[in-house]
């Protein structure tokens, strides 16, 4: 037997009334930006923000699916996965692996709170998989950002460092590239032992 790798205990409840209101009005503008993006509306201004292991990251619209609540969703846990690998989850009624991307990226695992969200990848990456993360950040405009030098080596799914008019910097997140790289393929301990990342 075996326990859920992020069960549902772990994380907070929602309050109800107008605070679950307000929170739910805004995912729901969020699905309907991600579906205009979809259309190419938005593709080529905007991206989502996301926080992954305390470091702020852009995830392009057009390669996510859906955005859940993580409190409540039930994570099971698989024997013999990599750490990162949190176990499979059931999404809007589809089993889907849930990834925690931030410890896959060397990064402090995701910690269990109402903040945290579970995103899907898009259908058409051809991947049933889907990304924990510590929180949403909203959308932010590409054009305003310049390009920095990365402080890590590049990999192919995280080759582009942005800075925003604020001075923060951001870590640009190719999914299609990841739902390719052969080490995310492989979450069992059966495959790569060195975690270095092969794209």
């Amino acid at each position: 037997m075996f326990t859920a790798a992020f069960p549902s205990a772990a994380m907070p409840s929602f309050d109800t009334g107008p605070r679950q209101g307000r929170l739910r009005q805004y995912q729901l503008q969020l699905i309907e930006r991600i579906q205009a993006a979809r259309s190419g509306a938005l593709a080529a201004r905007k991206e989502l923000g996301v926080m992954l292991g305390g470091r702020p990251c852009l995830l392009d619209l057009t390669q996510l699916g859906e955005i859940v609540i993580a409190a409540g969703v039930q994570i099971q846990g698989v024997p013999l996965a990599q750490d990162w690998y949190l176990g499979l989850a059931a999404v809007r009624g589809r089993l889907t692996g849930v990834v925690d991307l931030a410890r896959y990226m060397g990064e402090p695992a995701c910690v269990p709170g109402h903040h945290c969200r579970i995103i899907t990848f898009s259908p058409r990456l051809g991947l049933n998989c889907a990304l924990l993360v510590e929180r949403v950040l909203g959308l932010r405009q590409l054009r305003s950002m310049q390009a920095v030098p990365l402080p890590d080596a590049p990999r192919a799914w995280a080759a582009q460092a942005l800075r925003d008019s604020e001075g923060q910097q951001w870590l640009r997140l190719d999914l299609a590239q990841l739902a390719q790289a052969e080490r995310f393929l492989d979450a069992g301990f059966g495959g790569f032992t060195d975690h270095k990342d092969i794209c």
